[in-house]
Order: structure tokens, then C-alpha cells, then sequence
């Protein structure tokens, strides 16, 4: 382990604070706003500011990943601030404890399961968040406000939808100025390593969810 993300670990481990993030550097996860200088993390499920309007994290204020999952970001925040200079990222969510996966689903009875798991994870399936290798984020300017992205984050639409972009632009539903930084924040994240998924421009995964299931524990 580097010395760096180990002064991290450590540090983390003796501070008192919330459970969840405790038990987050126990299980090897960093935090990565210690670990990427310069990161911006807002999680939107510890505001009211989320398709719930309250809190749904508790104590959980900071961003956890896997330490490999970290790593790609960081390389994703280099090319974003190399290519796009005065850009950051801004996370909305990070590693997020199966209880609360629970919470999410079953605010959503509006949906049947199938369709309710284009937005979020069937609990039973478990969610890449659960394993620390997903990571809901935007690029937010010199100034820290976020980049016009077309919908806010959380939104359940076919105008959140990546697969429907061009589509979309050529509607003239998508403003090109959001379709523009949509690509900036897609052409950073894969180049960090991260793949994106078709119903939200916000996510990205590190690891598909078997991968992340056969290589991490899931936070419970």
C-alpha cells in the first residue's frame, strides 16, 4: 500500500465520526477528497436535495471507494483539469451501505421492479455503490457550480438517458451546451477507466457487478 493512501487509512480509522464511514476504512475504502486534492463532494442523499426531499444518509457526509476505484478517479480528475483547466468533480454519491440501497428502492413503488431497476439497484441484486466501485459525480466550473447537464441528478426520464443524447439534441430537447458537457464529464471518467451506463449521465462504474461482488465485500 502506498504511504500516502496509508497515512489516509490510518488517520481515518482513529478519528471518531460516523459509523458508516468507519466502517468504510475498516473495510479498506479511502476517502477521496483526502486522497484527490481538489475533488468537490456534495452527497445528495445526505440533503434533502434528492428525489426522497430529506436525508437519507444520516452521519454519512464524505465519499468512500475502493482504493483501485480512487486511483482511476484520480486519473480521470488529471485529464479533466489538463484538458478543461478550472474543472473539477463533483461527487453526488460514492459508496453507499446496502441499508440505504434498501431505503432508495422501496421509495419507489410507483415503478414495477423492472423498470424501478433502471433507476436503482434491486437491493437483492446488490448495487455496485454497495461494493464501493460506482460513483455518481458532475464537473462543476472555477467557481465550484455545477456544469448545465440537461436534468438534474436523480431525474427518471429518457433525458437523463446517455443512449438518447443524439436523439435528443437533434430534437432540440438537450441544449448543445448540455449535450457538450455531458462528453467532457464521459471522455474524463473513461479515460480514468470507468464505464458509463445507458439511463444516467451521472453514473459510472469502476468494475461490473460481478467483478466488484467477487473482488470486494458488500457494505452493509
Amino acid at each position: 500500500m502506498p504511504l500516502l493512501f496509508l497515512v489516509f487509512f490510518l488517520r481515518t480509522l482513529s478519528e471518531p465520526g460516523c459509523v458508516y464511514e468507519k466502517t468504510m476504512a475498516e473495510q479498506g475504502l479511502f476517502e477521496v477528497q483526502q486522497a484527490i486534492p481538489g475533488i468537490l463532494v456534495q452527497l445528495k442523499y445526505a440533503t434533502p436535495d434528492n428525489f426522497m426531499h430529506k436525508n437519507v444518509y444520516g452521519c454519512l457526509q464524505k465519499a468512500y471507494l475502493q482504493k483501485e476505484v480512487v486511483a482511476r478517479l484520480k486519473k480521470a480528475q488529471d485529464y479533466l483539469s489538463a484538458n478543461h483547466p478550472g474543472y473539477h468533480f463533483l461527487i453526488y454519491d460514492a459508496t453507499r451501505p446496502l441499508a440505504k440501497q434498501w431505503d432508495l428502492w422501496n421509495a419507489l413503488p410507483q415503478y414495477p421492479p423492472k423498470l424501478r431497476s433502471n433507476y436503482v439497484a434491486n437491493p437483492v441484486e446488490h448495487s455496485i455503490h454497495n461494493y464501493g466501485s460506482a460513483v455518481d459525480l458532475t464537473v462543476a466550473d472555477e467557481q465550484g457550480r455545477p456544469l448545465e447537464m440537461g436534468t438534474p441528478f436523480d431525474y427518471f426520464g429518457e433525458m437523463a438517458y446517455p443512449s438518447r443524447e443524439k436523439a435528443l439534441l437533434a430534437s432540440g430537447k438537450l441544449s448543445k451546451e448540455a449535450y457538450q458537457n455531458r462528453l467532457i464529464l464521459r471522455q474524463a471518467m473513461v479515460h480514468g477507466g470507468f464505464m458509463p451506463i445507458q439511463y444516467e449521465w451521472w453514473h459510472f462504474n469502476a468494475f461490473s457487478r460481478a467483478e466488484a461482488k467477487r473482488r470486494f465485500a458488500v457494505l452493509k
